[in-house]
């Protein structure tokens, strides 16, 4: 029986990189996929890494995340490209929110701009102008390819740090004994390893379903858009819009944020979690989103594996307010992210088993720092 120091089960972005960071700190490392290749979260979002979103230790996640992004990026072609992160107010009160903001980094020492309503046009040049108060522009953040980022990532940690990864590997069982752990999949093979740290995004059910039954764990089901390209359009960087500045905690820690307005046009909205980002793909494409519908992890069913045409329409009736090329769907799609009210949900089954997950919408922009410091401190090891 293959013995290892850590085995990850889950090959999404926050399995992987956690296996990254053991692997770079000496620790040999098995990574298990339950399927053929990573489905969930990390392949089903807009590709964005906004630290300028999040709050709290979050934001310096994702601050260290933009480095390990480009330090590996500098290694292999992960898909990341620099070209930024804006916020479109189209109100009063999203401008305040967002100098307020502005304010707060610039005392941090995170670079940040503001622009003005010609400044946005002339950068971003198809934007709708009866859209435009202003923006907040932030240099250093990232865009990558969601559906190859990941792959890339696997196949690095592979090449250079000799990870084992095993797809199509489902967990059936996890159990502690006297070295470590052992593990056991569905075609009755078996792992030993001293520690195990279990990713496992959204899936409640296969492994300790007891204990996530009491995280609090809830799903949430995001309805996402892919839009054909249209020539001569570029929309560089990460397209953040007026209700992503209403929605975003780190604009919640604002000072004016309790007061704002919430006008009766954007309840529906509002209603169904909608904010719109937009994030142009390699290949011209554009990803337009999301929304949001929630449910405790266990009834995660309830959800439902369908789109809903009407959510699909409010997201692009409030997409053609914002910009002005044609938005002519290519395909529709839904995913899924399990989160918690205690930020992420990390629990001990013992002294050689971890469970790590719920991080919600962060993993793409703070997921590997998290996963840094989190081996750090679990392994004792120096990432």
């Amino acid at each position: 029986m293959a013995t290892y120091d850590l085995i990850v089960i889950g090959a999404g972005a926050l399995g992987t990189f956690h296996a990254y960071h053991a692997a770079k700190a000496g620790q040999r490392v098995l990574l298990l996929e339950k399927d053929q290749y990573p489905v969930g979260a990390t392949v089903r979002n807009f590709g964005q890494v906004v630290p300028s979103g999040l709050a709290g230790p979050w934001f310096d996640y994702g601050r260290r995340s933009l480095e390990i992004y480009r330090d590996i990026q500098q290694q292999t072609d992960l898909t990341v490209r620099a070209n930024g992160t804006v916020y479109i107010a189209s109100d009063t009160d999203e401008w305040t929110l967002a100098n307020e903001l502005h304010d707060q980094y610039t005392r941090i020492g995170y670079p940040s701009e503001l622009l003005s309503k010609a400044q946005c046009l002339t950068k971003y040049p198809t934007l709708q102008p009866d859209y435009v108060v202003g923006g907040l522009y932030f240099p250093d953040e990232l865009s990558v390819e969601p559906e190859q980022m990941v792959h890339r990532l696997i196949a690095f940690i592979q090449q250079k740090y000799g990870v084992e990864y095993r797809p199509g590997s489902a967990v059936i069982d996890c159990q502690s004994n006297y070295s470590g752990a052992i593990v056991s999949l569905a075609n009755r093979q078996r792992f030993q390893a001293g520690r195990v740290i279990i990713c496992s995004g959204h899936e409640v059910r296969l492994l300790f379903p007891d204990v996530l039954a009491d995280a609090n764990l809830i799903v949430s089901k995001l309805q996402m858009l892919l839009v054909e390209p249209v020539a001569g359009v570029n929309l560089p960087g990460n397209i953040l819009t007026g209700l992503t500045i209403r929605r975003y905690e780190s604009f919640q820690g604002c000072p004016s944020y309790a007061s704002i307005t919430k006008p009766e046009r954007l309840a529906e909205l509002q209603k169904w979690g909608i904010h719109i980002l937009f994030k142009q793909a390699a290949d011209g494409s554009f990803i337009v989103g999301d929304s949001h519908e929630y449910a405790d992890a266990a009834r995660a069913d309830d959800l439902g594996y369908h789109t809903q045409d009407y959510i699909n329409e409010l997201m692009l009736n409030e997409a053609r307010r914002i910009v002005t090329f044609p938005l002519l769907v290519k395909k529709t799609w839904a995913g899924f992210y399990s989160q918690t009210k205690a930020e992420i949900f990390e629990h001990d089954i013992d002294e050689n088993i971890r469970i790590v997950t719920g991080i919600g919408g962060k993993g793409m922009s703070s997921g590997a720092g998290y996963a840094e410091a989190s081996i750090r401190q679990w392994l004792g090891v120096t990432a």
